[in-house]
């Protein structure tokens, strides 16, 4: 994104739409965005009704192009077709059965509007993933930019982009998962951003969720905004009681 500086009145109104902090006055008082930090998300275009339009989509060929696949909500990946950081599959579980009994699906929620994050620490993540032998979800777009699944290497040439958000995804077996929190606690302090731990996996049929005592030991409390997510679709699976 630019703003035209021929065409900008200065009136300020596209800068709290930024959801990076990333547009600002210049000193000949017209907005002026961060090249560096603008990660193409595209609100100031859609939200900020620019009262003169000088608010320019630019043409971003790759590796730039990468922030707006995963900034821009409305943009898709050529790879999965698909809208978004992540997969549907952990909010759809009762329908696609991805996650099977025994099983639990983990998700690194990386970056936030205001921090955003480099892929560089990204890869941080996908390599202690990569390093416990874990291989990441095939459907994620951000393992399309794996090039070592050995190793969780991403692609050199996208590690100084930066973009909103970034999702790291993958299922485990359940006696894995506190060894896997584990070694994600340990690398919170060498990311130059924020990051968030998701966990899903299928209710017991005697109401218990499996995952709320291995995390209790591990001094984890259930956080408030955990959810049960019912089946509001046909299953086109079959599994049996455990």
């Amino acid at each position: 994104m630019r703003i035209d500086p021929d065409t900008c009145i200065g009136c300020g109104q596209c800068i709290p739409y930024c959801p990076m902090g990333a547009i600002h006055l210049n000193d000949e008082d017209v907005s002026e965005i961060d090249w560096d930090e603008c990660v193409e998300c595209g609100v100031c275009l859609r939200n900020a009704d620019c009262p003169v339009d000088a608010i320019v989509e630019t043409e971003n060929p790759w590796p730039r192009s990468a922030r707006g696949f995963f900034s821009n909500p409305l943009a898709e990946h050529k790879e999965t077709r698909i809208p978004g950081r992540g997969t549907e599959e952990m909010k759809t579980n009762d329908v696609t059965g991805r996650f099977k009994y025994g099983e639990v699906g983990l998700a690194m929620e990386v970056g936030r509007p205001g921090t955003g994050t480099r892929f560089r620490d990204v890869q941080i993540l996908t390599m202690a993933v990569a390093e416990l032998g874990i291989r990441l979800e095939p459907q994620n777009p951000l393992t399309h930019l794996i090039v070592d699944q050995e190793k969780g290497l991403l692609n050199p040439e996208v590690l100084d982009e930066k973009v909103l958000s970034a999702i790291v995804e993958f299922t485990v077996p359940i006696e894995k998962v506190q060894a896997v929190v584990q070694r994600l606690r340990e690398l919170e302090g060498q990311l130059n951003t924020v990051f968030s731990v998701d966990l899903i996996c299928k209710v017991q049929p005697d109401g218990s969720v499996p995952t709320v005592p291995l995390m209790e030991e591990l001094g984890i409390p259930l956080s408030v905004n955990g959810k049960n997510n019912v089946g509001l679709g046909r299953p086109y699976f079959e599994e049996a009681l455990p």
